[in-house]
């Protein structure tokens, strides 16, 4: 593995682009925005032509957020309405769009947000955090798209299209170093080994050092004092496409990950009572854990699939095969603290023990699609298809005990099987040269089986096997949609959609061995925008006001003081905004890019209550008391992990110094605000506005491809709240540090 992925680094030099919007640049005093190409409805279109909201970031946009060594998480507020965190660190992401996602943290958890990677579904967290590296367009596409990405998508859709061959021999390579060790080396080759065949070739080598320091004074810590934060991320791809002949051609891909690093670090009593701001326990640099193992994860996984198309000339038949197969395991100190020895009223004192850990997880995927679509710009444009999904996922976790965590005291061993199967149609007709209709149906049936037990007193010769819990789970539902755009002139494009999607039925068996199921939930969904071309071609301006309805939403009561992880059914749950996006040149070499969110949700069941936190949490909603036990009411509560408000902007600066060389500049800023963490509010969980920004600037030669910047992520040192546990104190997560460093870039 290791030798596959240097290879792949090392096919070519060094390269990487500034941020910057899609201009096409003919000097300092003018420029125009140029038109961009998307596939959100599985054929080339101009995006203004796309009658939904959806938005597209470049490989230059991508870069300039990877630098530094993040990952996905990265993403979270880059797109108007797209969140993304997780508790899992760098491997099992949670995407929300429109504030419409799901915050369970088991790997067999389903997601409203799919994620779909050269033509293939991602379907499971455990896939989603493969990392971003030789993209040529990431599309997020906003709303349902159960037409035509299936179910599980009712939130809408994250589209990753990579590089592929092409018939000229080109590429890049980029590396990076920086503090904490850190250093990150991406390149890419395409290699044309014939007239009919083209090899595409990539890799990924993302590095940092431990900077963190576990000062519990425990026999198993580390001497050198900086035992956590480290990873080690291998990644290579490689696409062969073959073209026998005009109409037929096959595109091979595989692909393969080697991860290994810390996990989330939970940080101990680290708000007080009343506030949702850090205390004086949180340093970001210093840790006191007891146990987890220095919270290690690793991950390997693998990918193969085969496209083939051929062209009849006014239709093509393109079929679509892909399996992904997964291995992980990992450990994590959950309560972020010290027990049993801790001394009284140290900050970093927990009252229980919460180690727990992954001895074995094991994922294995399979999908099929054949679609059938007409070609051209036609009066009439259509497509037909069917597609089918399967996978398996068996899990072994470990809940530990014991001063350090020394022996597990329960086990827990899952299988979950998954299947599903559709046929859909979608057609668009042009009732004028100004208006499109387009309306599209698909049909689904979807089955789930679960079995889990759970071994009692691991450490004990006469252990106790529980009885093995089992449930099955299936439905069958139609998604649709209908939409209209009109073009009111050559600048100026309006449009309208409804769309039905749904999610899938789910379960949960956390809490084995009793398993929990949410029913299937539907979602009904209206908005109107505009996609509009301004200052004669030097603005682009986006703009959609939506509503959504989603009936029997199914949500995840994580922690509380039942430390429980159940599956519950929502009556509904209501969303509604406003998103504006674009970019303009201001002239003098300056460009600006933005994008804007009002994303308000609300849960509506009166009869619906969750537990409560612990550790001295303040929570606002009303009590009701079920079998003696308080629980929190959390009708009219904002959905989870839902910025109410979030807002991005990138502003970069380009200077011509003469014989094809520049300087250049570029700073971006997002911002989130609002946003609860849990299902019920309380003071200390409802996370205030957030922000973090990065700076990028350099020397470049036009002529020759060359490239050399300096960067800094997180360049204020922010330190915001990202996640939360509450069943046991007031413990938090947060994210990266300032990071800082030089790149250097070639392309040829």
């Amino acid at each position: 593995m290791k030798r596959i992925a240097a290879l792949a680094v090392s096919a070519s030099t060094l390269a990487l682009l500034v941020a910057a919007p899609a201009f096409a640049q003919t000097s300092e005093d003018t420029a125009s925005v140029g038109d961009i190409v998307v596939t959100a409805q599985r054929r080339s279109e101009s995006i203004r032509d796309v009658p939904f909201a959806v938005t597209a970031m470049n490989t230059e946009t991508l870069a300039a957020v990877n630098a530094g060594g993040a990952d996905v998480l990265a993403l979270a507020g880059r797109v108007p309405s797209l969140n993304v965190e997780s508790s899992n660190g760098r491997y099992a992401p949670r995407f929300y769009i429109r504030g419409f996602g799901n915050v369970d943290f088991d790997f067999t958890a389903s997601q409203p947000v799919s994620v779909v990677m050269d033509e293939v579904v991602l379907e499971s967290v455990y896939l989603k955090g493969f990392p971003l590296f030789d993209v040529k367009q990431m599309e997020v596409l906003r709303g349902p798209q159960g037409t035509l990405f299936g179910r599980n998508t009712p939130a809408g859709v994250v589209k990753v299209d990579t590089t592929k061959p092409g018939d000229v021999l080109e590429g890049f390579g980029q590396l990076s170093v920086g503090n904490y060790g850190s250093y990150r080396a991406e390149s890419g080759v395409t290699l044309p080994l014939s007239d009919t065949l083209s090899l595409r070739v990539s890799g990924l080598l993302n590095h940092r050092d431990d900077w963190v320091n576990n000062a519990y004074d425990a026999s198993f810590a580390n001497p050198d004092g900086k035992e956590l934060g480290n990873f080690e991320d291998r990644a290579a791809r490689a696409h062969l496409a073959w073209t026998p002949t005009e109409r037929l051609s096959v595109l091979g891909t595989l692909q393969v990950r080697d991860y290994a690093g810390t996990g989330t670090l939970n940080r101990a009593n680290a708000l007080t009572k009343g506030s949702n701001k850090l205390n004086d326990n949180y340093d970001r640099d210093t840790v006191y854990y007891d146990g987890g193992r220095n919270n290690f994860q690793k991950q390997n996984t693998l990918s193969q699939s085969l496209q083939v198309a051929y062209d009849f000339g006014n239709m093509t038949l393109t079929g679509v095969v892909g399996a992904y197969q997964g291995q992980s395991k990992g450990n994590g100190d959950i309560d972020g603290g010290v027990s049993f020895t801790a001394p009284a009223g140290a900050g970093y004192a927990t009252p229980f023990r919460v180690e727990s850990g992954t001895d074995h997880s094991d994922l294995a995927q399979h999908t099929y699609e054949l679609r059938l679509a007409s070609n051209g710009d036609n009066r009439l444009n259509w497509q037909v298809g069917a597609f089918y999904f399967q996978d398996r996922f068996n899990l072994v976790s470990n809940t530990y005990d014991g001063v350090g965590g020394l022996y597990p005291v329960k086990q827990t061993d899952i299988i979950q099987k998954s299947d599903s199967w559709s046929v859909f149609g979608q057609a668009n007709y042009k009732l004028t040269e100004a208006l499109k209709v387009t309306g599209g149906v698909r049909y689904t049936e979807d089955n789930r089986n679960y079995r889990g037990n759970i071994t009692v007193d691991v450490k004990n010769p006469a252990n106790v096997l529980l009885p093995t819990s089992t449930v099955a789970v299936g439905d069958e539902q139609v998604s649709w949609d209908i939409s209209a755009l009109y073009e009111v002139n050559s600048d100026w494009n309006v449009f309208a959609r409804v769309a039905n999607g749904y999610r899938g039925p789910s379960i949960q068996g956390r809490s084995l061995p009793v398993l929990t199921t949410a029913d299937s939930e539907t979602v009904m969904s209206y908005e109107a925008g505009f996609k509009a071309r301004l200052w004669d071609g030097r603005a682009r301006l986006n703009g959609t006001a939506y509503f959504y309805e989603v009936d029997d939403m199914q949500f995840t009561a994580i922690g509380g003081n039942d430390n429980t992880n159940r599956l519950l059914n929502a009556n509904q749950g209501v969303g509604k905004g406003i998103e504006i996006d674009g970019d303009v040149y201001l002239g003098a070499g300056f460009t600006f890019a933005g994008g804007f969110a009002w994303n308000d949700t609300e849960i509506k069941d009166n009869g619906l209550s969750v537990p409560l936190c612990t550790g001295g949490c303040t929570v606002t909603d009303p009590l009701v008391n079920i079998g003696g036990t308080n629980r929190a009411s959390i009708n009219g509560n904002p959905f989870p992990m839902a910025p109410e408000y979030s807002a991005n902007f990138v502003l970069s600066y380009v200077k011509s110094i003469g014989n094809d060389q520049e300087l250049f500049a570029a700073t971006d800023w997002v911002m989130q605000k609002n946003t609860n963490i849990f299902l019920y509010e309380s003071k200390e969980f409802m996370l205030g506005t957030q922000f973090e920004g990065g700076l990028r600037a350099g020397w470049r030669h036009l002529g020759r491809d060359v490239e050399v910047a300096g960067y800094v992520r997180n360049i204020t040192d922010e330190d915001n709240i990202i996640g939360a546990i509450d069943f046991n104190n007031l413990t938090v997560f947060v994210n990266d540090p300032r990071m800082y460093g030089i790149e250097v870039s070639k392309r040829f």
